[in-house]
């Protein structure tokens, strides 16, 4: 027996081998690379392989970087209560009002066609829609609601956080649509029973069983607007940065201690958000 059990927990790790070397060389060994190197200096012609906290403490010590962390958070946020309320009411009408599992599944791919082309594609085809002299602009002006075109439509904060959206609500469809698939219709029809209207239904049994659903969304959206950066270059023309431009730009500068201390500090940052979330909701259930 007990050499039955040595055999399987020896064929356990072989079959599992494969995914722990490949995590192993794809994620945890860049990870310890960057942190390694963000400990490094750098001066205007060299990298110097030494162990300092020269980056960190210009990172910590400058007003920028606490603006700019504000910014990228600002734009996370506004971004999820965005997707989080388009992406539940594409899934709640997926879910309940379409009965048939067909046109289900050619709604739901109808989601997906903007997906067929480049996130960068996508981004830009706003620039011509929302420029001064654009779609936007020159529809509102004809139907005489504005008599000047609108700048704040195009390189603004509204603009980045419109492309955002557009980008990443898929990400929060998904899974919301996902778990609500899996719940038991029985349970609608007890609360319909009991008497609960429509509203009361959605708040007490189809929003809490869709909990895990709803975070698996926010953490896909959260950590993809806070780690962009070239949404908000063009987006905002170059007028606004997050985390994401502030490694960019040292990156394009060859200051690679400076943009991997930058990368470290945003991965904990992400990392503890992910961790406070995961504290409210036991995302297991749904995986």
């Amino acid at each position: 027996m007990e050499r039955l059990l040595k055999s399987r927990h020896v064929t356990g790790w072989l079959l599992a081998s494969p995914l722990v070397l490949v995590l192993f060389f794809f994620l945890i060994l860049p990870i310890v690379m960057i942190v390694v190197v963000s400990f490094w200096s750098a001066t205007e012609f060299s990298i110097v392989p030494d162990f300092s906290f020269e980056n960190y403490a210009f990172l910590f010590g400058s007003d920028v970087t606490y603006r700019v962390f504000l910014n990228t958070a600002k734009y996370a946020l506004i971004t999820w209560a965005f997707t989080l309320a388009i992406g539940f009411t594409v899934a709640y009408f997926l879910a309940f009002h379409i009965r048939s599992t067909g046109w289900q599944t050619a709604l739901f791919l109808l989601c997906t066609i903007p997906f067929w082309t480049s996130n960068i594609i996508r981004m830009i085809s706003w620039i011509p829609f929302l420029g001064r002299n654009g779609i936007a602009n020159s529809t509102l002006q004809a139907w005489g609601v504005i008599d000047q075109p609108l700048d704040w439509l195009l390189f603004s904060d509204f603009s980045v956080i419109l492309a955002f959206v557009h980008l990443y609500t898929l990400f929060m469809v998904v899974p919301i649509f996902n778990t609500m698939m899996r719940i038991d219709r029985s349970l609608l029809e007890a609360a319909n029973d009991a008497g609960a209207t429509g509203w009361q239904t959605l708040w007490n049994v189809i929003i809490p069983l869709c909990k895990p659903g709803i975070m698996i969304g926010t953490i896909f959206v959260v950590t993809m607007v806070m780690g962009d950066f070239i949404t908000v270059r063009f987006m905002s023309g170059s007028q606004s940065a997050n985390v994401g431009r502030l490694i960019s730009n040292d990156i394009a500068l060859l200051q690679y201690p400076s943009a991997a201390a930058t990368s470290v500090v945003l991965l904990a940052t992400v990392l503890i958000t992910i961790g406070i979330m995961l504290r409210f909701v036991d995302i297991r259930k749904e995986l």
